[in-house]
């Protein structure tokens, strides 16, 4: 793909220049919100191992102590141990669409941590970019007090030969009294645009490469957004939330059927056979029964139950239009962006061209006599813009690409193989679905957890 080919040139690029790949490497590997979604993920998986186990048995033991005093008669103490158990047999599906509804949330949960994937990326492209463009920046401005300062002092040595008047050289002055303060202003967005790098990826920015080829485009619009529908995280995170809604209804539905339970007990009682000796009969008991139950009145619950199921699924539902509108408008205006800037850069290069012209010449002029200081200086002050103008657009535009493969769905480690170890959300998953209890179970979980810390 033309957008992994452009970042793995980037990173062939020579030693000691961080590139733009560099920068999303690590913003992934350092990312503290990558870390905190991970964890949400995991607790998703669990709530997978709580729904199987409510088709499990449930053993319990039991113990107990009971004193009963009767008037005119003697106190009875009885005292029993048992161990219970007590398991499901069959609820009409109610616990299967649990498990479904677990299920569809844990795919959910995972297209969530995809799009804080793209945002944790994109937040670092968006960092390097600013950082390359305030350094351009400074640069520019340093130039220009340079520039300006010698246009000062060829101000003043006209000024001594009697050529120009005091005005000339106090306008020269104040020019350059202000590109200084511009050129401060440019180094305090550089400082702060090295922050923002620190931030989005745990490192301060060294000696930046040049940005990689631009991503491939789609042949237009349309076939960007129809990309962006198969592909973006929100959109099938949507899709699995409507789904695990669906399953929600039916389930609300199913908790008017009856629940088929067995149970087991076996135990030991004792009860006090003589209350002068003190002495004790020990008994063992045992049962085993079936129990079939069903609610015949619940005060409301249930119906209302239902009817907030059926609206969190007209809820999901028109969540999922709504995620596909905005990635649309994502879409679209990134696609925007693109045209924009590349309209900027051809304007700007004509105006550069244009005010370098106008510049030659009116210091030319000036030298002759035929211009003032202040028609040279308004003259460097136009080509300083148009230059910072076409860092601002180029900036921009590279930036534009990359916000369009994120409203694609396509700003991931794996689409743009940036050569690093992605976290596999299904490895936690595999090890915790059957609600592991055993030992062996237990030692095979605490090596997946041990794995996915030298992972983070």
């Amino acid at each position: 793909m033309a957008t992994a080919a452009a970042l793995s040139v980037a990173a062939a690029l020579p030693a000691g220049a961080e590139s733009l790949a560099d920068a999303m490497v690590s913003a992934y590997r350092h990312s503290s919100l990558m870390e905190q979604n991970r964890a949400v993920l995991r607790a998703a998986d669990e709530d997978v191992a709580g729904a199987v186990a409510e088709l499990r048995p449930i053993l319990q033991w039991v113990a107990s102590h009971q004193v009963q005093r009767t008037e005119g008669a003697s106190t009875a103490r009885s005292s029993s141990l048992a161990v219970r158990a007590e398991i499901p047999l069959y609820d009409w599906g109610r616990s299967q669409l649990a498990i479904d509804s677990a299920k569809e949330q844990v795919l959910a949960t995972r297209q969530a941590l995809v799009g804080v994937e793209q945002d944790v990326l994109l937040g670092a492209t968006q960092a390097f970019f600013d950082v390359r463009r305030s350094t351009e920046q400074v640069s520019l401005q340093e130039n220009s007090v340079r520039v300006i300062g010698q246009e000062r002092q060829a101000a003043q040595d006209r000024f001594d030969v009697g050529e120009i008047t005091v005005t000339d050289v106090a306008l020269a002055e104040a020019r350059l009294a202000a590109t200084r303060a511009s050129l401060a202003a440019a180094e305090g967005d550089l400082e702060v645009a090295q922050e923002q790098y620190l931030a989005a990826t745990g490192n301060r920015p060294g000696q930046l490469s040049a940005p990689p080829p631009l991503p491939k485009l789609p042949a237009n619009l349309e076939a960007a957004r129809s990309i962006a529908q198969k592909n973006h995280p929100a959109i099938k995170q949507a899709q699995r939330s409507a789904a695990a809604a669906e399953l929600g209804v039916a389930a609300r539905a199913a908790d008017r059927n009856p629940t088929l339970s067995g149970t087991a007990q076996v135990g030991v009682g004792r009860d006090v056979a003589n209350q002068v000796t003190g002495d004790y009969d020990t008994r063992l008991n045992g049962s085993v029964g079936l129990e079939l139950s069903q609610t015949i009145y619940s005060g409301g619950r249930l119906p209302a139950e239902h009817r907030k199921a059926m609206a969190s699924r007209d809820e999901a539902r028109a969540a999922l239009l709504g995620v596909a509108r905005d990635v649309n408008q994502q879409v679209g205006t990134a696609w925007a962006n693109i045209d924009v800037a590349r309209a900027q850069i051809g304007a700007i290069d004509e105006q550069i061209s244009a005010a370098q012209q106008a510049y030659d010449g009116v210091r030319e002029e000036a030298q002759l006599g035929a211009r003032t200081t202040l028609d040279v200086l308004d003259a460097e002050q136009s080509l300083l813009q148009a230059r910072a103008d076409k860092i601002t657009a180029e900036a921009n535009l590279q930036l534009a690409h990359y916000q369009l493969l994120a409203a694609m769905g396509l700003l991931t480690v794996e689409n743009l193989k940036l050569g690093v170890p992605t976290y596999d959300p299904s490895q936690y998953y595999n090890a915790v679905r059957d609600a592991p209890f055993t030992s062996k179970q237990g030692e095979s979980l605490d090596r997946v957890l041990r794995a996915i810390g030298r992972d983070n």
